[in-house]
């Protein structure tokens, strides 16, 4: 079965590096048209949706709630309208139970701000966009962590990513009969740049010895769903988590 999603219009967050670039690029691969964002990392951005007629390159702080907003209506107007959301971005912040409260704050809000309020934003102006464009999809890329936690130092990453859970069923359940759809999927241990402070720290062994597979999770591994879950062969499906972390939590 191949996917073709010539006419759709996506916006993916966090798409300069890891499994949001991954997205983007195979989201691109498969027809769509595509708004990459980043915060930095522009050339990675680029290099997502290169070559690809239609699709942009879009920059914005989605610590600050005004630049998500204004992403959004960016992203519509770039591509003449939107048919899809993929929140993606998002900070994994080490912050051990003994920093200093004002420093552990600082990182607990920090990391709600750009993993849980900026994909709330960006999901209700995709809401409100939708219900009058004839319906739409929204794809969080949330974690293993929202079901089993975190280690200490990463508490406000799982509990973050178990409020986009949260929020994805909030919309699926509340929003369906408006012709928006909304799905999860929760990568576990994945070889990425943000990983890269996890196996400094805890070695890569200690990942790959949760998994069942013989090699960790790579972004290509996990972007191929998101197509799937954009072609609207699985609607039906609205409200669910899709699991892709090579067996490490059966639930």
């Amino acid at each position: 079965m191949n996917i073709d999603l010539t006419g759709q219009r996506a916006l993916v967050t966090g798409a300069s590096r890891g499994i949001g670039r991954a997205i983007a690029e195979t989201l691109v691969a498969s027809g769509a048209r595509v708004a990459a964002h980043c915060r930095a990392g522009r050339e990675g951005a680029q290099a997502a949706v290169r070559g690809a007629e239609g699709s942009c390159v879009l920059t914005a702080d989605l610590s600050e709630r005004r630049d998500c907003v204004e992403l959004f209506a960016r992203a519509a107007d770039a591509l003449g309208g939107l048919d899809l959301l993929v929140n993606n971005a998002g900070v994994a912040i080490e912050s051990g139970l003994d920093e200093p409260i004002d420093t552990w704050t600082d990182a607990w809000e920090t990391t709600m701000s750009v993993n849980l309020t900026a994909s709330a934003i960006l999901s209700r102006e995709a809401i409100r966009h939708f219900r009058s464009h004839g319906g739409g999809r929204i794809v969080f890329v949330a974690s293993r962590a929202a079901f089993r936690g975190d280690t200490p130092e990463y508490m406000a990453y799982a509990a973050s990513k178990g409020g986009m859970v949260a929020l994805s069923r909030s919309i699926a359940r509340g929003c369906g009969r408006h012709g928006v759809k909304a799905f999860v999927v929760a990568p576990g241990f994945t070889r990425t740049d943000m990983a890269e402070a996890f196996i400094r720290r805890y070695g890569e062994d200690y990942a790959k010895n949760e998994i069942a597979l013989d090699r960790l999770t790579e972004p290509r591994d996990v972007a191929p769903l998101v197509v799937f879950l954009a072609s609207g062969l699985a609607d039906h499906c609205t409200g669910t988590t899709i699991d892709v972390n090579a067996a490490s939590y059966v639930r």
